[in-house]
């Protein structure tokens, strides 16, 4: 495809028709660059502020997501501590509930100090 500039034809390269020697295009950069219209300067700040709020976004809820597994993390531990804490409580409970049983008592008191029953006038009620 060419377009016909005066006398000569010149190719069309993307859309645009080649200008002939000696004139600057405007688009070039030895020629006048051409200034974007207020409707693409918005729209280019446009995206510009899209992308920026998206990757924030993206970034918030990478965050939010590492702090429930964190915290998820840091539940189960507690969970586990509690329950190993509630086990050594049973096993502490049943310790004092033995070595405080009367038949225990007793039997320590007989062997260990050479106790026995007592006579009727030592024991005295106490109101």
């Amino acid at each position: 495809m060419s377009v016909a500039v005066g006398t000569r034809r010149l190719p069309v390269f993307w859309g645009r028709a080649a200008q002939p020697a000696g004139r600057k295009s405007p688009d070039t950069v030895a020629g006048v660059r051409a200034q974007p219209q207020p409707g693409e300067r918005r729209l280019g700040l446009a995206l510009v502020l899209g992308a920026i709020v998206f990757v924030a976004v993206a970034l918030l809820l990478v965050w939010v997501r590492l702090q429930s597994v964190h915290t998820g993390y840091q539940l189960s531990a507690a969970r586990h501590l509690a329950h190993r804490l509630e086990q050594e409580q049973r096993e502490l409970e049943l310790e004092l509930a033995t070595l405080t049983s009367p038949g225990r008592l007793e039997r320590l008191a007989r062997e260990r100090l050479g106790m026995g029953p007592p006579a009727p006038g030592q024991i005295v009620s106490v109101p």
